[in-house]
């Protein structure tokens, strides 16, 4: 074989993984001055395309029926365009130029746009320029949740049962888990109507990443408590938890399931009985997972800027912020005006938004939280969502609308508790006085809950009424556990590229002993 067919075949290799039926471009794309990784870059071929990460990392699987000769177009706000057959890749790095800023005169062309103006004719264009059609769209969702207990202190005060001491509560605490992370990977298809806000989910594939071993293991500490109650109170006590000015009472029927255990007759019932809760909570969790899922989904396309209600209002209540124009650039040949924008009043956010000179399509928008969103302090319990950030980048399709490409949202909330808590054993049945036992305490803890929510659409196309009707959810995919992550899974498939927390991440589980 020529020499030069060789060396072509093995660089090509550096970026296309084969497999028996399908190939998969990896590659990282830098800024060729810089040598720092460009991130949100948009990947196209034919009509498929990605987002690369916040490491410039983009992962594409190529269909069986792509040839060699297909273009990839590689595109990103400020920088220049590139577009050439598949085989001229051949490195595992590609390399965006900085594009260079032209006269103003040329992206304006006919007239000089204030700010304010060219709001207006983003407001002026919206029902044309993004799709809002009955469609169907393949996507892929991840969620990344991040847990920190920062504060977990008490006040021990008294108990009279004597197992309920300082030392359990002390155990309790000992296994929650401080600081534990939880990542959320989805496929799927989703049937979208605008007008009815009506949709459904269609779920293909799906993983959960977490450490089974920061989990609390809640069983087993009902079960210790459940030991504790049984031998300590009597049957027909009942309990009043006070905390601070507030009181509330349990009846001692309530508690039956601690005293009360079901027989079977035979083994056999027992263990058909066993399988038909399991096969019924399976059903329900599968339910549940895809249920969650589209509604989480749902709500992230709901907050897009120029729906209705959203309450990322910049530009359908644009009277509240005041607009900056900041610089210009390019996406690709097309100009585009940046615009900066800050709370005129009481808003809540900043950020920044990239406008196409041309149509005036947002085809980008940066934001962020200026104050805290929601935040409350009432009787010794607290909550501050604190952070409220994110961006989404708009592609143009074929009809000339532009249809969403990827959707970032970041939540960042801490939710506290300082009170007394009392929890007071009564019993009317007995002789002397009612309270039997007490446990006392004085509470002082907190969390802080994170949520990064990223979307990216690959593929997006008008469908007919009657093909959104026929569509009936029946969802029975789980998600796949995975104790640290597994690259092949998703082979195949189209996703965000893993970030570097994602692809080192192992439970304890999974590490060697």
């Amino acid at each position: 074989m020529d020499k030069v067919i060789l060396w072509f075949i093995a660089a090509l290799l550096t970026i296309v993984c084969s497999t028996a039926q399908s190939q998969t471009l990896t590659s990282r794309i830098l800024d060729s001055v810089t040598q720092e990784p460009i991130p949100y870059v948009t990947v196209q071929l034919n009509r498929n395309g990605v987002i690369t990460n916040e490491e410039g990392r983009f992962s594409f699987h190529l269909k069986e029926n792509v040839s060699e000769t297909d273009s990839l177009f590689i595109s990103c706000i400020g920088y220049a365009s590139i577009g050439k057959p598949l085989k001229e890749f051949s490195e595992n790095v590609i390399y965006l130029s900085p594009k260079a800023i032209e006269l103003n005169p040329v992206i304006v062309s006919n007239k000089k746009y204030s700010a304010k103006e060219i709001i207006t004719l983003v407001k002026d264009h919206l029902d044309h320029n993004y799709n809002q059609n009955l469609s169907k769209k393949r996507l892929f969702f991840r969620d990344s949740y991040f847990q920190d207990f920062n504060k977990t202190d008490y006040t021990f005060l008294k108990s009279t049962i004597k197992e309920l001491d300082k030392r359990f509560l002390d155990s309790v605490l000992n296994i929650l888990p401080k600081k534990s992370s939880y990542y959320t990977e989805v496929l799927c298809d989703l049937y979208r109507d605008h007008d009815q806000d009506a949709q459904k989910i269609d779920l293909l594939k799906a993983s959960e990443l977490y450490d089974k071993s920061k989990e609390l293991d809640y069983e087993n500490l009902e079960e210790k408590f459940n030991e504790i109650i049984k031998s300590n109170i009597k049957r027909d006590s009942y309990f009043k938890i006070k905390s601070g000015l507030f009181g509330t009472k349990i009846k001692g029927e309530d508690f039956d399931e601690i005293f009360e255990t079901e027989v079977d007759s035979t083994d056999a019932v027992a263990l058909r009985k066993e399988l038909e809760e399991k096969k019924k909570r399976e059903e329900e969790r599968k339910t549940n997972f895809a249920k969650y899922r589209k509604n989480t989904i749902v709500d992230m396309m709901q907050d897009l800027f120029y729906m209705e209600d959203s309450p990322l209002d910049f530009i359908n209540k644009s009277r509240k912020y005041t607009f900056t124009i900041k610089d210009f650039t390019y996406m690709g040949e097309d100009a585009v005006y940046i615009l900066e924008f800050v709370p005129d009043g009481r808003a809540d956010y900043k950020g920044k938004l990239y406008i196409n000179a041309d149509d005036f399509a947002v085809l980008r928008l940066d934001y962020e939280n200026v104050k805290s969103l929601k935040k409350f302090n009432l009787m010794g319990i607290s909550m501050n969502q604190f952070l409220g950030k994110g961006k989404m980048i708009f592609s143009k399709v074929a009809n000339d609308k532009y249809d969403l490409r990827y959707l970032e949202q970041v939540e960042g909330t801490q939710v506290g508790i300082r009170r007394p808590l009392k929890i007071i054993e009564k019993n009317k049945h007995v002789k002397g006085r009612n309270k039997q036992n007490e446990l006392s305490l004085k509470l002082d803890m907190a969390t802080i809950g994170t949520n990064k929510r990223e979307l990216i659409v690959f593929d997006s196309e008008e469908i007919p009424r009657s093909t959104f009707e026929a569509f009936t959810e029946n969802n029975t995919i789980l998600p796949t556990y995975m104790a640290n992550y597994d690259p092949e899974f998703w082979q195949g498939h189209a996703i965000i590229e893993p970030n570097q927390a994602i692809r080192e991440f192992t439970s304890v589980e999974a590490t060697p002993q």
